[in-house]
């Protein structure tokens, strides 16, 4: 099988490469090359007129991967055009050029295509009404994928971490060496994620659709780990850990606030917890521990000192 992967140097993509390798062949793609990458690797800006099919047309794919993704939720609400782009645009063409060439795609979405005024786990379902342009650029790339005609997964995940990248560990990491108080929002309530977690659900997703004579259906599945909570007590977590790494001396001082006193350009959900059951029921997939998820991360970082580049091997 020809996998081609998206996004590679992100934080799912970079934990999903070596997975993908055991697959078939593997070419990934990002706007970057990331140290010890091999021969196919393809540093490409996808997003650009015309380089997009002209790879494809050349490596002829069996499988899609699309990892990439505009994710800067704020600055998406100054930068609508470039979010649409990356989130609905892009994955509208790739799904364009699977159903005439016969391939498959795994997309990934969110669960800010939600309002978050739910008091029960968002279902697969349930009415999806995004209040930011991340959501919403996020929600019609899902709606491009879905009418194309193509065979298509699409993932929703939530708050996705890792010890790489840009995320809400290592910011609060970072922010703790500085020794101030912190005010974190605290009536905001989901699910974190690690993305190698992620990355390990989406390889057994790929294992059985792809099985020939595969009676897995297409269409929309949430995924997310075990755990639902809060910023502040996300926050707590870390610290916690991160002190018994010895990653901090103490925990810093800090202070719940509502998300109304926190001035953010974008609307996020209040409540974005997704419920799991159609993936369990699908493929026997049962949400990671996450307390177990965070310690494993904060154990990395503790290891090297510093957020650890993504392991990039030649995939093929």
């Amino acid at each position: 099988m020809n996998i081609l992967l998206t996004g590679a140097a992100g934080q799912l993509g970079s934990e999903l490469l070596p997975l993908l390798s055991r697959r078939g062949r593997v070419i990934a793609t990002d706007r970057s090359t990331p140290p010890g990458a091999g021969d196919s690797w393809l540093e490409q800006d996808i997003v650009e007129p015309g380089i997009l099919e002209a790879m494809l047309d050349h490596l002829r794919p069996d499988l899609i991967v699309n990892t990439a993704a505009y994710t800067a939720v704020d600055q998406a609400e100054s930068e609508p055009q470039t979010a649409f782009e990356v989130n609905a645009t892009l994955p509208g063409r790739l799904a364009g050029w699977a159903r005439r060439n016969d391939a498959r795609v795994l997309h990934y979405s969110t669960d800010y295509v939600f309002d978050g005024i739910a008091q029960t786990p968002y279902r697969e379902t349930d009415p999806v009404s995004p209040r930011s342009v991340y959501g919403e650029s996020k929600l019609a790339g899902e709606a491009a994928l879905a009418s194309a005609g193509c065979g298509h997964i699409i993932l929703r995940t939530s708050w996705v971490y890792s010890s790489h990248g840009k995320n809400f560990v290592l910011s609060m990491l970072e922010l703790a060496k500085r020794g101030i108080e912190l005010n974190i929002v605290d009536d905001q309530e989901g699910c974190p994620t690690w993305a190698r977690n992620l990355a390990g659900v989406s390889d057994k997703v790929i294992a059985a659709w792809c099985e020939p004579g595969s009676q897995i259906r297409d269409g929309l599945y949430h995924y997310c780990d075990d755990e639902a909570l809060s910023w502040y007590d996300f926050a707590r977590a870390i610290f916690s850990l991160a002190e018994a790494e010895g990653l901090l001396e103490a925990t810093p001082p800090m202070t719940p606030v509502p998300s109304a006193g926190f001035q953010q350009a974008a609307v996020r959900p209040n409540f974005s917890v997704l419920d799991t059951h159609r993936i369990q029921a699908a493929f026997g997939l049962k949400p990671r521990p996450f307390r177990q998820a965070l310690q494993q991360v904060i154990a990395e970082i503790a290891k090297t000192g510093k957020p650890r580049e993504p392991s990039v091997k030649n995939p093929v």
